[in-house]
């Protein structure tokens, strides 16, 4: 609907006016930007706080833990043994210990201690420590007293949480914990740590499994901590295990934000602790509500390491651990034992474990088997074959992406548009999480905060969902006529930015030269808004908030510029048709993520920010990677398979799409963003368009450079004044 601006008076020469007409006063004092970060904090909160909706779907959870790698065909786990020996590693009543390995991928083999009892087994179990426990301490404590039970118990590494490893040695090193720096890389191709530690699990029951054609044992899972999640976990996906113990973790998600990093989840809300235990049913559970093996946050930061996201593992209170068990549906599958004072692996939930996989717990045998092993070594080893095999996993996501995309019709606009919708779909709702419309009437209000010669200036705020509202400023040239539209240049900031560094015209930052200025001098509309990516780990914690409800800092800034496009088409003085984008570094990336997927931008330009995108999350090889900086907010789940940079500007096309970029631009050498932009360039060429894509490379560094992008903007969306 049209805004109807009686008069046009806002540009008699009776002199300037309070506020833009059509809009109400603005009467807000304090920091917009900080106000609409805790507006989305409060939304995300709220949205934490509502029930899981119970879904059983065993094939979604795999996905979304990046448990969907095949694994090799079950083979008996191969004893660690130098020639001439035997591989037996010690020996106590009744049973004895081996140091084996197995296969899980081609390239990914799971390692630990197999405690092997004498006789036949009474049960099966994979015995899964903590994350920062060693198979050795394990089999000294509580998987001791299930071997001596007569019990086959095989105990797997996990990925620990130091940092030494995490790093490009040359280069930088980082605190990142070992699971962090895994996590980081694996996100982005759909997979997770916790998916690889699950089919760590998994293969071993496929063993198990395969074990029980000549000596029947019933199959169970128990673990501690980290431990006990990947228990959990598998326990759900794989109905062979009969029976999980979950010791030192069971609780609410509402706060998953405020644990480590390596714990987020794509989705996981829908899968909360109580969906996944009914998935079980009618298997048998027994949570041990045991202290949990507490983080303080990553390794300490040093001038030399530094990057990692903060998180905290503590004990939740016994009431909260109560609370999540009896909202477990169906009801008496799960046995609660433990205050949440002791140690996991006690007597009652040993005991209740073997009697569920009817076994009986026996008295202890006396002295535990003594194992000594370098478990450093075998620790970097699994680390290493965990990278290895994510870099692979990468190094092949370009053929899929290209497999993907080679489904679509490029031979017309509109034949590309039509068959990339469902892209569109996927990336809108799978890879960045989509909200619903803007669910709440605008509410347009303003107040003048410029009056240059050439231009007036509005602060501008719009209602977008209860408590999020979007926010910028509005430059007005002073010449139009009325019943002349104008067209508009949205000028987005970049990482910690504000609109008044875009269109102050008193100020020329080193990042944007008053581009926006300048713009609205030359006749253009310019609407600057203020992007939620500030307030550094204020609003990179929207990201941990949002990812377990399959939403991110994007669905909101989507949600705005849905807004945003909508208020300024209706002014009478603009030509909804011509609305262009151009943004700046972080800016740069709502460039290829806001305008491909909202048709109400007529072009967009992309400065200081374009890159082969996939390379600049995972990277283990290069000093540009953002595995060595603080930002774990860029990482989407599955992007590396879904759509890489050049994929996303081509959603653009028909429409016009360009890239600025400075010679001495550190955010990623200049070949990277050639690579990467090459393939946008032949795209269009293909499709017959190719003067409507361009790229300019200058001398300079992460800057608005403004000469073949307001070139390009002339070209495609008019000159400010015809």
């Amino acid at each position: 609907m049209k805004t109807v601006i009686a008069g046009l008076l806002w540009i008699s020469a009776a002199g300037a006016q309070e506020r833009l007409p059509g809009t109400a006063p603005l009467v807000y004092e304090g920091d917009a930007a900080a106000s609409m970060v805790d507006g989305i904090h409060a939304f995300l909160s709220q949205a934490s706080a509502r029930p899981a909706t119970g879904t059983r779907d065993r094939e979604r959870l795999a996905r979304i833990i990046g448990a969907v790698d095949r694994r090799v065909a079950a083979g008996a786990p191969r004893i660690d043994a130098a020639v001439g020996e035997t591989g037996e590693v010690s020996a106590a009543a009744g049973y004895r210990v081996y140091a084996v390995r197995w296969a899980v991928f081609d390239d990914l083999t799971a390692e630990g201690l197999l405690l092997q009892p004498v006789g036949a087994p009474t049960a099966r179990i994979v015995a899964i420590p903590d994350a920062d426990q060693t198979p050795e301490a394990v089999a000294a404590g509580w998987g001791r007293r299930l071997a001596e039970s007569g019990c086959q118990v095989l105990i797997p590494t996990l990925i620990d949480r130091a940092d030494k490893w995490s790093g490009v040695p040359g280069a930088k090193m980082t605190n990142l914990p070992h699971r962090e720096w895994i996590y980081r890389m694996a996100y982005e191709t759909g997979r997770h740590i916790i998916g690889y530690e699950v089919q760590k699990v998994l293969s071993a029951v496929d063993w198990f499994a395969a074990e029980n054609t000549t000596a029947r044992a019933r199959i169970g899972v128990a673990g501690d901590g980290e431990g006990g999640l990947i228990a959990l976990y598998t326990a759900a996906l794989d109905q062979r295990i009969e029976v999980a113990l979950v010791s030192g973790y069971f609780h609410s998600q509402r706060d998953l934000w405020r644990e480590p990093i390596y714990r987020d989840v794509w989705g996981i809300h829908d899968f909360d602790d109580a969906t996944v235990a009914g998935m079980i049913a009618p298997r048998a559970v027994v949570v041990e509500a045991s202290r949990v093996p507490e983080v303080n946050g990553p390794p300490a930061a040093t001038p030399q390491r530094r990057g990692a996201a903060p998180g905290r593992l503590v004990t939740p209170a016994i009431a909260e651990v109560r609370e999540e068990v009896s909202r477990v549906r169906p009801a008496g599958h799960v046995r609660l034992i433990g205050n949440g004072n002791a140690a996991a692996g006690s007597e009652e939930a040993l005991a209740a474990l073997l009697e569920l996989l009817g076994a009986r717990l026996r008295p202890a045998a006396g002295n535990a088997a003594k194992v000594t092993r370098d478990t450093e070594v075998r620790q970097h080893r699994q680390f290493d074959e965990m990278v290895d095999h994510t870099q692979a996993v990468i190094r092949a996501s370009g053929e899929k992406r290209a497999a993907l995309w080679a489904k679509a019709d490029g031979s017309s606009g509109e034949a590309w548009r039509r068959s990339t919708q469902s892209m569109r779909e996927t990336i809108w709702n799978d890879m960045i999480g989509r909200m619903p419309d803007p669910s709440v009437p605008a509410n347009a209000r303003s107040r003048q905060v410029y009056d240059e010669p050439k231009f007036r200036g509005y602060e501008v705020m719009l209602d977008v969902w209860p408590g999020v509202f979007a926010y910028g400023i509005l430059l007005v040239p002073k010449d139009i006529q009325p019943g002349e539209r104008r067209a508009v240049v949205v000028c987005q900031h970049g990482l910690e930015g504000r609109p008044k560094e875009v269109v102050d015209p008193r100020s020329d930052s080193a990042f944007y030269h008053r581009f926006g200025t300048r713009l609205a001098e030359e006749g253009y509309v310019v609407f600057a808004p203020q992007n939620p990516y500030i307030g550094e780990d204020r609003f990179r914690q929207i990201q941990r908030k949002g990812r377990p409800l399959r939403l991110s800092l994007f669905s909101f800034i989507l949600g705005q510029h849905q807004r945003i496009l909508e208020w300024l088409g209706g002014l009478e003085f603009v030509d909804a048709k011509r609305i262009g984008f151009y943004g700046l570094s972080y800016g740069g990336k709502t460039a290829v993520r806001v305008p491909p997927l909202l048709d109400g931008y007529a072009l967009s330009i992309c400065s200081a920010d374009f890159n082969e995108w996939v390379w600049k999350n995972t990277s283990v090889d290069s000093r540009y990677s953002y595995l060595l900086t603080q930002e774990y907010d860029m990482i989407e789940f599955g992007l590396a398979e879904t759509a890489n940079y050049s994929d996303l500007a081509n959603l653009m096309a028909p429409r016009p799409f360009m890239v600025e970029r400075g010679h001495n631009d550190t955010v990623a050498p200049d070949e990277w963003v050639a690579y990467e932009y090459a393939k946008t360039a032949r795209f269009y060429s293909k499709m017959g368009i190719p003067d409507r894509t361009a790229i300019e490379f200058f001398e300079g560094p992460h800057t608005i450079h403004g000469v073949g992008t307001f070139e390009f903007l002339r070209r495609f969306l008019g000159r400010g004044r015809e």
